[in-house]
């Protein structure tokens, strides 16, 4: 169990080690948020393809495979219209300036931190199905996370935000991971066929991640790094159930 929430812990505090990044070097090239997020999504993909939906249907129906994957999107769906619309007329205000930066920085974090429940979720179902599985999820993650600890410090740092707050504030996003698992793994101890709705669930979560946020973000900023990325992450996946390491 404490190795679980050890991994879990370590995945989510990717976002603080994004932030010092920017903080000690400032922003990054355009290359390097290419390449990180494609690399992520290439592995979260690969992930979901590969070992999250054969391991839901492996623990239980296609019923509950399909309404698990179906839920975590529709999850996801919710998170970002609610997001969005605070988002927005925030974001209209006149005389943007450096409280305009500083409002975007905050609602990029507590985007990230919603989002980061349903990826504990993610771990806390990996592991209750198969370690190796749990593993490579909070990899994935992980690296995710590295460059959205970036996105949130870019705007903090460029509004004038001290690097010791802006550190705080992703380490409190951080936490966001652990507390997912920790409610995934109480949903699965108090009932062990959700193992495998909370495994589709995943799958559904990080598939809208992925297609929705990950790759065209990657895409935007430079579209050869974001596919090297992508097929290295997957590629990566491919070989390590090959290998079954």
């Amino acid at each position: 169990m404490s190795y679980i929430f050890l991994t879990s812990i370590v995945a989510g505090l990717a976002t603080c080690l994004g932030s010092f990044i920017v903080i000690c070097m400032g922003r990054p090239a355009e290359k390097t948020f290419s390449l990180l997020f494609g690399l992520a999504g290439g592995i979260m993909l690969a992930v979901v393809v590969m070992d999250l939906i054969p391991s839901s249907l492996a623990y239980g129906s296609i019923k509950q495979a399909l309404t698990g994957f179906s839920f975590g999107i529709m999850l996801m769906v919710s998170l970002d219209i609610l997001l969005d619309h605070i988002y927005r007329p925030l974001t209209a205000l006149p005389g943007a300036g450096k409280k305009r930066l500083v409002k975007m920085g905050y609602l990029i974090a507590i985007g990230i931190a919603l989002h980061d429940l349903p990826e504990g979720f993610a771990i806390a179902a990996g592991y209750s199905a198969k370690n190796k599985l749990g593993l490579v999820i909070a990899t994935a993650i992980g690296l995710h996370n590295i460059p959205e600890g970036m996105a949130t410090a870019v705007p903090l740092r460029m509004s004038g935000v001290s690097g010791k707050k802006i550190l705080a504030i992703n380490l409190l996003v951080s936490l966001f991971t652990p507390l997912g698992t920790y409610m995934g793994l109480l949903l699965v101890n108090i009932s062990p066929g959700l193992i495998a709705s909370l495994l589709s669930l995943a799958a559904g979560a990080m598939t809208y991640i992925v297609k929705n946020e990950i790759l065209p973000e990657s895409r935007k900023k430079h579209p050869n790094f974001s596919t090297l990325g992508a097929m290295a992450g997957f590629l990566l996946i491919f070989a390590l159930d090959f290998l079954h390491v």
